[in-house]
C-alpha cells in the first residue's frame, strides 16, 4: 500500500501547491523539508502570484540550493482542469481523462526518471491547487511511487 501523509509526502516525493503562498515562505518551507528538486507539473509554467512564474520561481529556488525542474509533458491539459473542483464523480472522470494523457513515451519517460530521481533526492511536484486530492499532481505522485522500487 502506497503512503500518504496529511503534509502530501507519498513515499519520497512531495507534493506542494502554492495557493495562497508567498514565495518567500515557499522556498523556506521547501528548505525546511529538506527538498533538493521542485518538480513543476504545471503545462505552462505561469501565474499571476507574484514569483511563481518559471524564471522568478527558477531564480528564487536556486538562491536556496534547490534544482527547478519543468515537466511540461506532466502538465494537465485547460480543458480538463474544472473537473478536479467538482463533485466526486466529475473529479474522478477528470483524474481519469489525466491518466490517459500520461499514455505517451515522453510522459511515461519522464515519471521513470522522475522514480530514479525520488530514490536519491527530496522531490517536490508542484501545481497551483492547495488541495492535493484536488489536483493533477496527486496522480503524478501516484505514478512516481508505482515505479519506485520496494523494500
Amino acid at each position: 500500500m502506497r503512503r500518504v501523509d496529511a503534509a502530501g509526502v507519498r513515499d519520497g516525493a512531495i507534493g506542494v501547491g502554492y495557493e495562497g503562498q508567498e514565495i518567500r515562505d515557499f522556498v523556506a518551507a521547501l528548505v525546511h523539508r529538506g527538498v533538493t528538486r521542485l518538480v513543476d507539473v504545471r503545462l505552462t509554467p505561469i501565474s499571476r502570484k507574484r514569483g511563481f512564474s518559471k524564471t522568478a520561481l527558477r531564480d528564487a529556488l536556486f538562491e536556496a540550493g534547490i534544482q527547478y525542474d519543468h515537466r511540461r509533458e506532466l502538465g494537465n491539459p485547460k480543458t480538463n482542469r474544472a473537473g478536479f473542483a467538482g463533485s466526486e464523480s466529475e473529479m474522478a472522470e477528470a483524474k481519469a481523462r489525466y491518466i490517459a494523457t500520461l499514455d505517451t513515451d515522453e510522459a511515461q519517460q519522464s515519471l521513470d526518471d522522475l522514480a530514479q530521481l525520488a530514490v536519491k533526492e527530496c522531490l517536490a511536484v508542484l501545481c497551483f491547487e492547495a488541495d492535493q486530492r484536488r489536483c493533477h499532481r496527486d496522480v503524478v505522485l501516484e505514478e512516481i511511487a508505482g515505479r519506485l522500487p520496494r523494500s
